[in-house]
């Protein structure tokens, strides 16, 4: 199962090129750049672990390129993502957000229904690891 979250999910992964690229055009905007990465993908998970401080003075791609590539040798098997935020109101606003690296085998999320009182239905979700797959 591909997990779907942030800009560009639904496209192929990004090459270097392209991720430069993107990089390029957030510090062009002015943003500031952080990475960050987690091995639970779960949708509600939005507090992954921030790799190093954000970028507030980065303004090259290479150096972001860097400690990407520094975080994807500490963390290979593991989601991360760049994170572009952008001050321009007095407050950090995420502008743009997408995943740039992918353990080789992605778990599964499992939507479980269950009726409560009064014929209400509750979803939860639930993260199926490799060993729990096939069961139900």
């Amino acid at each position: 199962m591909r997990i779907t979250q942030g800009t560009f999910s639904f496209l192929r992964d990004l090459t270097d090129e392209q991720i430069r690229a993107q990089i390029g055009y957030a510090l062009g905007q002015g943003w500031a750049m952080s990475v960050e990465f987690t091995d639970d993908p779960h949708p509600r998970n939005t507090y992954w672990e921030m790799w190093d401080l954000p970028m507030f003075d980065v303004h090259d791609a290479a150096g972001v390129m860097y400690e990407l590539n520094a975080c994807r040798k500490a963390h290979p098997g593991q989601y991360i993502r760049l994170n572009a935020f952008d001050a321009t109101r007095g407050f950090e606003t995420v502008r743009l957000s997408f995943i740039v690296n992918r353990p080789k085998e992605e778990p599964e999320l499992r939507l479980t229904r269950t009726e409560t009182q009064g014929r209400s239905i509750r979803y939860s979700m639930q993260t199926v690891r490799e060993s729990e797959r096939g069961r139900t």
